[in-house]
């Protein structure tokens, strides 16, 4: 079978040898004569799934003995939610920094629980950038201070942590989590949709401080309250169980070939390839994003026309290559270059680039 060139934005490209695994396990895993998705949640062999997906993360992303690891649903939309939920303290409020669609979304549902404020924001100049430090002013007396780690449709991403946060920094990492080390110390909770980096849709992660679970109230709805959640590993209801075995499978695909360094390095090697042929064009293919907010992830560019868009990405599709049309708020064209899109890959699309100029 030819497989597709996928650049889709999420969801996205999974590694090859994991859907090998995956296939060769689908009727019957470890001679259970079942699929992985018709194992019950309460059986040994699932929860052993669950135990070693958590621990392949732990040890992966260095992660402390003092957070809980959990797999939750309802993706990152819900954590929007969950977070303000569970973490937003009465007469309190909390500080958003806005870079994209999915901060404005995160805020736009804080604020239908309590306070919550966007501190600062690159929006004036259809968010090419990350704010600077100086324009971060926390007040010490907020819940939490949220920032949306990387950002898919404007192609940039926060390569520095706010400096003298003196509350408990939120992230969402959907769009590059696993794809560089991270210093998990630094946050107070870091949630993630699996369906770029880290497995197919269905199993979102939540890696929160143990001391923030006290914040859970008790009168939350129970799939709602974090404490809930810890307490039951996870398996308050009956958890997405094939996204958490795809989950373990990807995380064991990462081990095997190095880790998140490894990962960190391929990710800059594909990113570099791509904004060279965007910087070399003579102004052919213009980057969205300033260089010193470049996405490792996302590469976001444009043509100089909708007529010279349109042929890029019908020439495109004819010679194999998926999901390379930019979202509605920037236009133009988007490469999604996630841990599992290959090298090869990208170095085809170079070439597609540079040959389209050419004859252009």
């Amino acid at each position: 079978m030819k497989r597709a060139l996928n650049f889709n934005a999420g969801p996205a490209a999974l590694p090859e040898a994991v859907l090998a695994r995956a296939e060769k396990e689908m009727m019957n895993y470890q001679g259970s004569g079942m699929g992985v998705m018709e194992l019950s949640h309460r059986s040994k062999q699932f929860e052993a799934i669950n135990d070693r997906t958590k621990s392949l993360l732990r040890n992966l992303l260095h992660i402390p003995d003092d957070y809980e690891v959990l797999f939750l649903q309802g993706g990152a939309s819900l954590q929007f939610t969950m977070v303000p939920m569970n973490l937003l303290e009465e007469g309190a409020t909390a500080g958003y920094v806005m870079t994209g669609t999915w901060s404005e979304k995160a805020l736009k549902e804080a604020q239908k629980i309590g306070s919550a404020a966007a501190i600062a924001s690159s929006k004036s100049s259809n968010y090419k950038s990350i704010p600077s430090f100086s324009e971060i002013k926390v007040k010490p007396d907020s819940s939490y201070l949220h920032i949306t780690t990387n950002n898919t449709i404007f192609g940039t991403q926060w390569h520095n942590l706010p400096e003298k946060v003196n509350v408990p920094l939120v992230a969402d990492m959907s769009s590059d989590i696993l794809s560089r080390p991270v210093d998990v110390s630094s946050y107070g909770l870091i949630y993630a949709g699996a369906q770029k980096n880290l497995g197919p849709s269905g199993v979102t992660v939540v890696i929160i401080h143990k001391d923030l679970l006290k914040r859970s109230r008790p009168n939350l709805p129970a799939m709602l309250n974090y404490k809930v959640q810890a307490d039951s590993k996870s398996l308050y209801n009956t958890p997405p169980t094939l996204s958490v075995y795809f989950l373990m499978l990807v995380l064991e695909w990462a081990e095997s070939i190095g880790g998140v360094k490894q990962l960190e390095g391929q990710n800059k090697q594909k990113a570099a390839m791509l904004y060279e042929a965007i910087d070399s064009s003579n102004g052919f293919y213009k980057g969205h994003a300033e260089k010193e907010s470049r996405s490792l992830m996302n590469i976001t560019f444009t043509l100089e026309s909708e007529e010279l868009t349109a042929s890029f990405l019908h020439e495109a599709e004819e010679s194999g290559f998926i999901g390379l049309a930019g979202h509605r708020s920037v236009g133009g064209c988007r490469a999604s270059i996630y841990n599992a899109v290959p090298l090869e890959h990208v170095e085809k699309l170079v070439k597609f680039m540079n040959d389209f100029r050419l004859r252009n």
